[in-house]
């Protein structure tokens, strides 16, 4: 996938400030105390996690369960204005970082209305497709890479660019190639197309 150049040069500096403000708010967030990595031979498969009070069915799409969470609201209206909604309703498999509201909501103000307009559809896209990795990821296997990495994974997200994942106790973070940095809140919530895990904050690609 090929994405075109930003059309706007405003919306680049919106993002750079995000990302450097962003470094001290994610990290001085609550880091969530509890952040499941089940053991990969531990049997039977826990049930699925609520995502916003909502029940997330393994048998819906990445999409379709996070259409029913009232936490990923923003996120659902992004993937819907990037028209992503065909691809990540298809068989995949991907594994998803769903930022919630508020992660979308500590970007500069201004950022996410600007994202949403199709003028900046590429630029959106390239951000969105920053949050997705090919195949089903489970916290346990983050948690296999992280310890065959001597502490770190690097996964290769389908926009392109790493995203690095470590983990401190049970809490997984990933850190994006500005050295941003967002936390899994709700891991491993399955979906028939793969794997979402939800995050606090919003990673950004290089842009520009």
């Amino acid at each position: 996938m090929t994405f075109g150049k930003l059309p706007s040069i405003a919306l680049v500096a919106m993002l750079a400030l995000s990302a450097c403000g962003r470094t001290t708010s994610s990290e001085t967030a609550a880091t969530p105390s509890t952040s499941a990595a089940p053991n990969a031979t531990t049997a039977p498969m826990a049930p699925n996690p609520a995502v916003g009070g909502a029940a997330m069915l393994a048998t819906n799409t990445i999409v379709a369960n996070a259409s029913m969470a009232p936490n990923l609201t923003t996120l659902v209206a992004a993937v819907k204005a990037a028209d992503l909604v065909t691809t990540l309703s298809g068989p995949g498999p991907f594994t998803v970082f769903a930022p919630t509201n508020e992660a979308f909501s500590r970007l500069a103000p201004g950022t996410v209305d600007n994202l949403l307009k199709p003028e900046n559809r590429p630029t959106l896209v390239k951000v969105l497709t920053y949050h997705v990795v090919p195949g089903t990821l489970s916290s346990a296997i983050l948690a296999q890479q992280i310890a065959a990495g001597g502490g770190t994974a690097t996964l290769t997200t389908v926009e392109g660019e790493p995203l690095t994942v470590t983990m401190t106790g049970d809490v997984f973070t990933l850190t994006d190639v500005s050295g941003n940095k967002s936390y899994i809140e709700t891991p491993d919530v399955r979906q028939s197309n793969g794997m979402v895990h939800v995050v606090n904050g919003v990673v950004i690609p290089k842009i520009g």
